[in-house]
């Protein structure tokens, strides 16, 4: 009986083992592999020499601007050049948007000139320029609650400033007015809408670009613009003495048709599950006031010195690495939306994504959005990370970075690379976003960062969980 009972507790551990899911874990020999790579990596300068280039030899890229196919073609050629296995483009279309002349000025009671910036999907003013009263909102949510009547051919202002912090997260609330406040206060009949700019540069006289919430020329639109973080002081001094404030807004700019661009992706082929995909990327557009160094040239970079880095080595990665360099992330993630939805039904296919879109300054936290059977494998590539500056998050989910988001939000797992963010909203969306920001050392750990996370998750035996509508439930911290 003895014999039998202990014969039948086998059996059930062992149906219970075969039941259990399987661990995904990182071979000790890739791991090694890893380690040289990285070290490898903190050396070569990869990624700055493409940064240099692309600023240099391109320049600006506002998505279906003169740049936008030049940039493609630019980048075509570069991982082309970096021994890519396959190099090709995906469509991508998105209503054009131009900026051809942008002016303001306080007309009473103390006339001056403003510097600003229109916004991305900005309405234009009437031909002469829009005149009229400021009408300042210490908040967006003041804003939401403000009597239409009161805010009728007004120029609305909102004056949220930014504060510096390492995860940059005040750009929640900065971007929030900029995208949201313009559609708001046109919804209550404002003429116009100005913000303090969504940035972290106290005194420097420049303003800082991005989009509004206007979709199209279809919309409900009116002029919008941000203001320097000086010219924001001004106009709220002189709002303190009590006088009817008038302001004229000169914007020439607005929506020309849709136009299709593209996303260009190069491939570092599998020799074992060539189509398993681990993607990386950055965007290629840029706004124009820049040259679109840290934002987002250096993404692009990252995710091509990492491949090149890793398709360098003497055996081929297990699985396909594949380089995204998105269109028109900065208008409304056109890019990652058109590669999401291409892409949604083979999602189990891709194994793990992160995207560079937070600068070039050191990566120095790792967060993950991973089945829990592959959290060691995690742990693995965190232990890899960790000589270079890279600490372990282990409690946040992650989402894979602005375009990837999208791909994550349907089922992909993914990570989020965060890069020190202290100064970064000091040059975001501005002329001062140029190649001189970028340290090289800086730029080449984050290759570093990359190269590791990509052949790792490339090397893995078993998956990190990818499937459709597997991560609903994380809470995006980005």
């Amino acid at each position: 009986m003895k014999h039998l009972l202990a014969l039948s507790l086998a059996a059930a551990c062992c149906a219970a083992a075969a039941a259990a899911p399987a661990e995904t874990r990182i071979p000790d020999a890739a791991v090694r592999t890893a380690e040289q790579l990285r070290d490898r990596a903190l050396s070569d300068d990869t990624a700055y020499k493409f940064v240099e280039g692309l600023t240099t030899e391109i320049g600006p890229r506002l998505a279906a601007g003169d740049n936008d196919a030049k940039a493609r073609d630019w980048v075509a050629a570069k991982f082309k050049a970096l021994g890519f296995d396959k190099v090709y483009t995906e469509p991508v279309t998105y209503p054009k948007w131009v900026r051809r002349h942008e002016a303001g000025a306080i007309v009473s009671p103390f006339p001056q000139p403003l510097v600003l910036a229109a916004l991305g999907h900005s309405f234009p003013t009437p031909q002469g320029g829009l005149t009229a009263e400021v009408l300042r909102f210490e908040s967006f949510d003041a804003l939401k609650a403000a009597d239409p009547a009161k805010v009728k051919g007004k120029i609305v202002y909102i004056g949220f400033r930014m504060q510096r912090h390492k995860d940059g997260h005040d750009y929640g609330m900065g971007s929030t007015v900029r995208v949201g406040g313009p559609p708001l206060a046109a919804s209550k009949g404002a003429a116009g809408f100005l913000l303090r700019s969504a940035g972290t540069d106290a005194t420097d006289r420049m303003a800082h670009t991005g989009v509004t919430g206007f979709a199209d020329a279809k919309a409900n639109g009116i002029p919008a613009a941000a203001l320097s973080n000086p010219d924001a002081d001004q106009l709220e001094r002189i709002l303190t003495y009590g006088k009817p404030v008038t302001v004229k807004l000169d914007l020439d700019v607005g929506f020309e048709g849709d136009y299709t661009g593209a996303n260009v992706i190069g491939e570092v082929t599998g020799k074992k599950y060539p189509d398993q995909v681990v993607d990386i990327g950055g965007h290629l557009d840029s706004w124009d006031p820049g040259t679109g160094a840290i934002d987002d040239a250096a993404g692009v970079a990252i995710a091509a010195a990492a491949a090149h880095l890793i398709k360098q080595l003497p055996e081929r990665p297990d699985r396909t690495i594949r380089v995204i360099a998105f269109a028109n992330e900065e208008s409304g993630l056109y890019g990652g939306k058109a590669y999401a939805e291409k892409h949604a039904a083979e999602v189990a296919k891709h194994v793990l994504g992160s995207e560079s879109d937070f600068g070039a300054a050191p990566i120095w936290r790792m967060r993950a959005s991973v089945k829990p059977e592959a959290r060691a494998a995690i742990a693995q590539i965190a232990a890899v990370l960790k000589p270079i500056g890279v600490e372990y998050d282990a409690n946040s989910p992650g989402n894979g970075g602005s375009d990837l988001s999208v791909l994550h939000q349907k089922g992909m797992a993914a990570l989020s690379l965060g890069q020190d963010g202290t100064h970064y909203f000091d040059l975001h969306h501005t002329a001062n976003d140029t190649l001189d920001k970028i340290e090289p050392k800086d730029i080449a750990q984050n290759a570093a960062v990359y190269a590791v996370y990509a052949y790792l998750a490339a090397q893995a035996e078993g998956d990190f969980g990818s499937k459709p509508g597997a991560f609903a439930k994380d809470k995006d911290e980005d």
